[in-house]
């Protein structure tokens, strides 16, 4: 059974950099400034021969009002309660700080084994933090390096000093693989309140301010017997509007999140749905060929709700021509109106996203869509539909092999898609179509073969080496009768002309 190890301390001082070192990669957001983590991180990882459950947490804050620092505090205090062993992390470089002296006594108050760890510890300039914290009554400090991995020995001969495995712990057989569902929308938008309100707990941070949510945030639930992954997101701006570098490795974080997901629910304001940024996420969704399910959250603030719903779904339908169908919930996660019809929409969505049609009756479909609807004519020849074949689902793929197939113009292979939805009942699934034609030996622009006829000449092998000079030409042979042919022969001069015999004499 993994070692559940929640790694707490104040802000800044290199958690989330040593959860990605023990997660093996990069999960969570990493930025000079403080503060950058909110809401609890959950990863796995390992060090050494001991499976680790990671927590990353929120810099402690010494404040208990209604603040939003109050409530990750509250967040803090819950991974402890949660884990095996706490790992309290200070920075050797600032020394202890009053906040690190009020966070371990908070720790020794609880019922954990703690593990006191210096960060920034390589170099000279570490040492002096290290001896400092001895003080804090926790045992001995192990100065580590996160950005650098060292000391990560030492650190595990610590962990191994107060965890052992219980023999009582059985290992747990491999449960079903999860639905991994993300939950995304613009900021402020409800996908906090609607994560908590589905599990049933304050898990995530919530309030009034906007962007609360930095991290792209898993959460394991258990729904009806079936395992569900819900990843809560950062909001998305429009990119004109994103400067700052932590908003910017958020969006990156958030895009992740929709290339791993199997299903995306795309949560709306019900008071202001379909903005432009609405429209973007969808598109996005339906090009990364995720299966989408539209959330209108806050519904209990809609007056004339079913008027309403139908203006959205006939807006859908026009705007986002793609993803056609797909399910529209509108439910209210502070109230929980609504909220039984999300997980069934989910599982249809996720359902028709696995689907796997026949070839058999994929080609039935086939010659009747074009029976009623034939390829139009380019350059006066018909592109004729052959066969078709489905490659893999998820979303489903379809492979079509026609003749001439590059020329079958774009509109048809969209009339092809929405067959496909409307005959197998694929509402809202992105459909994927490409059309391929077998090579033809006879085509104009193939290179012209030898004749059946002539006599195919052995061709030699090219002997190894550098290449022979060439030889000197020969002499053409000329024919060796006639005056004109005997000049013609190399070397042959012809006679000089006789005097005339008018010519006068030269005189004595």
């Amino acid at each position: 059974m993994p070692l559940k190890l929640a790694i707490v301390g104040r802000p800044n001082v290199g958690k989330s950099t040593l959860f990605n070192r023990l997660a093996g990669k990069k999960l969570a957001i990493v930025d000079d400034r403080p503060g950058v983590t909110r809401d609890r991180r959950f990863g796995t990882g390992r060090l050494g021969d001991l499976d680790l459950e990671l927590i990353d947490t929120a810099g402690f804050e010494d404040v208990t009002d209604e603040s939003l620092e109050a409530r990750m505090r509250a967040q803090t205090e819950l991974a402890v309660d949660e884990c095996d062993v706490a790992l309290f992390v200070v920075d050797s470089r600032e020394g202890v700080t009053p906040a690190d002296r009020i966070f371990a006594e908070i720790l020794r108050k609880r019922d954990k084994p703690v593990i006191l760890a210096a960060n920034k510890a390589e170099g000279r300039q570490g040492e002096a933090g290290v001896l400092d914290a001895w003080g804090l009554g926790l045992g001995e400090p192990v100065p580590i390096s996160a950005e650098h991995g060292e000391g990560m020995a030492d650190l595990y001969a610590a962990i191994a000093a107060v965890w052992s495995e219980d023999d009582e712990f059985e290992e747990e057989d491999e449960a079903d693989k999860p639905i991994r569902i993300a939950i995304v929308g613009r900021p402020n938008a409800g996908k906090s309140t609607l994560v908590n309100r589905l599990i049933g707990e304050d898990r995530m941070l919530t309030g009034p301010e906007a962007g609360i949510t930095r991290d792209a945030i898993p959460v394991d639930w258990v729904w009806d017997g079936r395992n569900v992954r819900l990843v809560d997101t950062a909001g998305l701006r429009r990119k004109a509007k994103v400067h700052e570098k932590l908003e910017k490795l958020s969006t990156s974080d958030t895009i992740r999140a929709i290339t791993f997901a199997e299903v995306v629910l795309l949560v709306m304001d019900a008071t202001h749905p379909l903005e432009i940024q609405d429209l973007q996420i969808a598109d996005l969704v339906e090009r990364e060929g995720r299966a989408l399910v539209f959330v209108l959250a806050k519904w209990d603030l809609v007056e004339d709700q079913q008027a309403k719903l139908a203006e959205i779904i006939e807006e859908t339908n026009r705007l986002l021509p793609q993803v056609k169908g797909s399910p529209i919930v509108a439910l209210s996660a502070e109230t929980g109106r609504g909220l039984d019809r999300l997980m069934p929409a989910v599982l249809k969505a996720y359902g028709d996203w696995s689907t796997k049609v026949k070839t058999r009756d994929l080609n039935d479909w086939l010659r009747m869509a074009v029976e009623r609807h034939p390829p139009p004519a380019v350059n006066g020849r018909r592109v004729k539909p052959k066969y078709m074949a489905q490659t893999k689902a998820r979303p489903p793929t379809f492979v079509l092999f026609a003749s001439r197939a590059d020329q079958l113009p774009d509109h048809y292979r969209r009339y092809l898609i929405n067959s496909l939805r409307e005959s197998f009942d694929l509402p809202g699934v992105p459909i994927r179509v490409s059309v391929r034609s077998n090579k033809n030996p006879f085509a104009e622009d193939a290179e012209p073969g030898p004749s059946k006829t002539a006599p195919r000449a052995r061709a030699k092998p090219k002997p190894d080496g550098p290449p022979k000079p060439p030889k000197p030409a020969k002499p053409k042979k000329v024919a060796t009768r006639g005056r004109n042919a005997k000049l013609a022969r190399p070397g042959v001069k012809p006679k000089r002309a006789s005097r005339a015999a008018s010519s006068p004499k030269r005189p004595r």
